[in-house]
């Protein structure tokens, strides 16, 4: 058969390839009747008009039954990725009409609003442009109370530290923090080089322990603390260590407006930090949910 440039793909063509897709799956022509309600003429009349237009040979057919060729089986491969593109674009469009409608849930532990990587910030932005009846509830509470939240139902998402994983629920990275140890203006400490400040110092000072739940390397680096005080949350530490009598671990963006007001500096950084990974949680296996799939394709954006 004479070969030639294929024409464009158009409706004509789409259909006489789901026609052409239909008979491989059934076997051949007699088999394909059923299955498209038309006659074998008719289907034959369609196959040989589909090769005229791709100017390909794509099946032998005939006594000895039914058989693609080499380009036919390319053929059909090619279509199975066409309609699978057509699904998708298809699938892209109708969310684009879907009105995003009802509510979003999430819950954030304390003191997040302040770190530069403002991917949750934008990612609420963007989805208030594409779904302005979209409402935002919002929940700052602990990882622990985050994750049964999501659990069962009552939040859709929520941004925790790596502290563990829970079976039937999915975690996926969203960014790290980085803490230091910090004092306040007028503690002993304060004034000191870094050089001048030797670990026994730092042991025997008073300090601030957290209650909440921490990660493995962040609890072994309070351990040597001299814990005098306590407090729940991270907000408290600051409490505590801006008073001048404390020190204690705090993210580097939550500490940075203190410590550029000269209220607060960093002992050692090199030698006394940590990071702590936060991520997303969403429900394994949840109902689906366009306003939540929205949201996180929006994080991933960012």
């Amino acid at each position: 058969m004479a070969r030639k440039r294929t024409a464009a793909v158009g409706d004509i063509e789409i259909r006489l390839l789901r026609i052409f897709h239909t008979v491989v799956e059934c076997g051949g022509f007699t088999a394909a009747e059923v299955e498209l309600n038309i006659g074998r003429a008719a289907i034959s009349m369609h196959m040989a008009d589909l090769e005229k237009r791709l100017g390909l040979r794509l099946c032998q057919r005939g006594r000895a039954g039914f058989s693609l060729t080499e380009e036919g089986r390319q053929v059909h491969d090619a279509c199975l990725r066409l309609f699978s593109a057509l699904e998708n674009f298809r699938g892209e469009v109708d969310t684009l009409h879907a009105r995003l409608r009802g509510t979003l849930d999430i819950g954030i532990i304390d003191n997040l609003v302040t770190i530069p990587r403002m991917q949750v910030t934008d990612a609420l932005s963007a989805l208030k442009d594409i779904g302005p009846d979209v409402r935002v509830n919002i929940r700052m509470i602990p990882p622990n109370d985050i994750e049964l939240g999501v659990l069962d139902g009552r939040l859709h998402v929520g941004v925790t530290p790596a502290l563990r994983n829970l079976p039937g629920l999915d975690y996926r990275p969203l960014y790290d923090e980085e803490s230091l140890l910090y004092c306040g203006a007028g503690h002993p400490l304060f004034a000191r080089a870094d050089g001048d400040i030797p670990d026994e110092a730092i042991a025997q000072a008073d300090a601030v322990a957290p209650t909440y739940a921490q990660t493995l390397e962040a609890r072994a680096l309070h351990r040597p603390l001299r814990a005098t005080a306590t407090a729940t949350d991270r907000e408290g530490v600051a409490f505590l260590i801006l008073t001048g009598r404390y020190i204690g671990y705090l993210p580097t963006h939550y500490a940075e407006l203190w410590v550029n007001q000269g209220r607060m500096r960093a002992l050692r950084a090199d030698d006394y930090r940590y990071r702590t990974e936060f991520r997303i949680v969403t429900r394994s296996n949840a109902r689906p949910n366009l306003i939540l799939k929205t949201y996180l394709d929006l994080l991933q954006r960012q």
